[in-house]
């Protein structure tokens, strides 16, 4: 029986045709699953209504069967779904939760690193900072939110340098670099610097930050290591590596300016003996007081080392003549012997002295040093506390020198020293219109000698201030004698080095010697030299306003011979000009000279200064002078320097007629 069932079965090809048959729906009432179909052989037996009935319940229940796969396979794929987005959630919650803790960790290295971080936006506007910048800068973020990362600016590097910084910025989006900026304080410090550009995914720059390392300790730990690696640990002084550095290129500048060079190789003589006597702390002691006493002779350009025990080397590099080197050679002796107080002791160390000169005596550091050993061999074995040179021609003109000091000392204890005088000639008249004092020494032992050759010696010896300080006195005393003998009443000029205006005791010796011999300061002449004012400048020229308001004038020595400028006379208080006897010697025969001393005359007439030409010793010389206009002359052709009484009667006639 066909209950809606498709009788086209029962044609199909292979199939017995069937006797009964019977199809029913697999169904809910919404939907269609399929079809049941019953079928029976070509003999069977028709299908009843209790055939169809089961057959029905069956399909019925097939439905519902169908109905609770397709609801369970649903299932399964909500299941299967929600699985897929708690897993997701899970996935998202452990990545924000990385985030988040990630976030933590980048801001406590933010916030506890020792680097300074300082992020700022694409128009380099500060935006945030860390406390290392606060600590670092010492800026608070407050201060410099907003603000542009140039208020760190030192000074120290020009607008190149930073066109280099943002040239690699833009083409590299980063920059390394060590720079120098300043601290809020206004301490300049080094750091090391990077700069990365911060872009988003388009490429598009959204901010720059910056993260740096304050080197300050860093430099001063390397300075430390370096100079710990040149110095001497004991004394601080350079050791022989950093010696050889600086010979090397005293060496090379001596080369260019053609100088000498003087290698001094100097030790402590019998230092062991004070090592065993007092301990080796107290010959530390001492040797550290040997070394500030010889620095204190070095001079700006020169370089005190010490090499290894008791052996010291002192560089000198602004040496003119051999002379000057004696001089601060025996110096230094004498200022090693000042006796040195330890532990309650007077202790009392000579030095000895080896000398090499560059270029003579060898044209590199070892060849000096060596020179400079072998002369201080000598030294030692000639008796200790003296000095020799590695040639032996320089050790007689050292001995020579040394005499000529002995001799001087004991010329100034037995009085040996005297005034001679020359008279300063108006040219017109030949009337006498001043007269200078210039200082002789005529020695027993050893004749007259020329003042170039003791008054140096006198500087260099620490006499000139008592050699000075007599000359002041006797020089006031004689023209007040010769006043109150109704002579002709002038200036008498004294000559007064640079060593003596150094302390700035100048007026006040010049008014003790004022008031001891009673003349009036108009009639005293102080001649200075121009390397006063070279020195102090306002040590000088206070001294010289005190002078000129004492009533005492003030000359200017040997005038184109030094270093004066233009600025100095004007500001410094003068009433005369001394034209140098080397131009006056030449004047004849040298257009330069002749052209210097033209302007001097025409400098001191502009500035209203008196001039005076010294050196005066031919007619021709004499007449070229007056052409151009100097009035006033002094030298050989009026008068040679005389003593009191050849100088008496020349004031007597007041003329010296040529």
């Amino acid at each position: 029986r066909l209950t809606g069932g498709d009788p086209r079965l029962a044609a199909l090809p292979g199939c017995p045709a069937p006797g009964a048959f019977l199809g029913l729906p697999v169904r809910v009432p919404q939907n269609l699953h399929g079809w049941m179909y019953c079928v029976r052989g070509p003999d069977a037996v028709p299908f009843s209504e209790e055939d169809e009935r089961i057959a029905a319940t069956l399909s019925a229940q097939l439905a519902v069967a169908y109905e609770n796969l397709n609801l369970y396979q649903v299932v399964q794929r909500h299941a299967a779904q929600l699985q897929l987005e708690a897993t997701a959630r899970a996935r998202a919650d452990a990545a924000l939760r990385e985030s988040e803790h990630r976030l933590e960790l980048a801001r406590q290295v933010f916030d506890s690193t020792t680097e300074s971080i300082m992020m700022t936006d694409a128009h380099a506007n500060i935006v945030a900072v860390n406390p290392a910048f606060e600590r670092i800068t010492g800026y608070r973020e407050n201060e410099v939110i907003g603000k542009n990362p140039r208020l760190l600016r030192s000074g120290r590097h020009d607008l190149a340098y930073f066109r280099k910084v943002w040239d690699s910025l833009l083409e590299h989006g980063q920059w390394r670099g060590e720079i120098w900026n300043r601290r809020k304080s206004g301490e300049i410090y080094p750091e090391s610097l990077s700069i990365s550009a911060i872009r988003d995914d388009m490429g598009g720059l959204t901010a720059y930050v910056s993260v740096s390392s304050d080197l300050s300790a860093l430099k001063a730990a390397h300075h430390k290591l370096d100079f710990l690696s040149n110095h001497d640990s004991l004394t601080r002084l350079p050791n022989r590596s950093l010696l050889n550095d600086r010979l090397r290129q005293a060496i090379a500048a001596a080369l260019e300016g053609g100088n000498l060079l003087a290698v001094l190789l100097f030790n402590v003589d019998r230092l062991a003996r004070i090592n065993d006597s007092l301990g080796h702390a107290a010959g530390d002691l001492l040797l550290r007081q040997v070394a500030r006493r010889a620095n204190a002779l070095a001079g700006p350009t020169d370089t005190l080392a010490r090499l290894s025990g008791d052996e010291f080397v002192l560089l000198l590099t602004r040496c003119t003549e051999i002379d000057d080197v004696i001089a601060r050679a025996r110096r230094l002796i004498d200022e090693i012997a000042q006796p040195v107080t330890i532990g309650g002791h007077d202790v009392v160390v000579t030095a000895s002295v080896g000398i090499s000169i560059f270029p003579r005596d060898g044209a590199t550091p070892g060849d000096l040093l060596r020179g400079a050993d072998v002369a201080l061999a000598h030294a030692k074995e000639e008796g200790r506390n003296g000095l020799r040179f590695f040639k032996g021609e320089m050790n007689a003109h050292a001995l020579r020198w040394l005499s000529l000091e002995t001799h001087l000392r004991r010329a100034i204890a037995r009085d040996e020293l005297t005034l001679h005088y020359q008279p300063q000639v108006l040219h017109g008249d030949g009337r006498i219109v001043g007269i200078e004092a210039l200082l002789r020494w005529h020695s027993p032992e050893l004749g007259m000698v020329p003042p170039g050759d003791f008054i140096p010696l006198a500087e260099d010896a620490g006499l000139i201030h008592q050699i000075g300080e007599w000359v002041m006195r006797k020089a006031c005393r004689q023209n007040k004698a010769w006043q109150d003998a109704g002579l002709l009443k002038v200036p008498i000029s004294v000559n007064v080095s640079a060593n003596q205006c150094s302390g700035g005791g100048l007026p006040a010796l010049v008014r003790e010697a004022l008031d001891a011999s009673g003349l009036e300061p108009r009639y005293l002449d102080i001649e200075l030299t121009e390397s006063v004012m070279m020195g102090d400048y306002a040590v000088a020229q206070a001294q010289l306003a005190e002078l000129r308001s004492m009533g005492v004038s003030v000359s200017l020595d040997d005038f184109g011979t030094g270093y004066s400028s233009l600025g100095y006379l004007s500001r410094f208080s003068l009433d005369k000009l001394k034209i140098d006897q080397g131009f006056v010697r030449n004047i004849t025969s040298d257009p330069r000279s002749a052209a210097i001393a033209q302007a001097t005359i025409a400098l001191a007439h502009g500035l209203s200064l008196g001039v005076v030409a010294e050196g005066v010793e031919t007619f021709a010389e004499r007449d070229y002078l007056a052409a151009l206009g100097c009035a006033i002359m002094q030298g050989y052709l009026y008068s040679r320097p005389v003593p009191s009484d050849a100088m008496a009667r020349l004031l007597a006639d007041g003329y010296v007629a040529r």
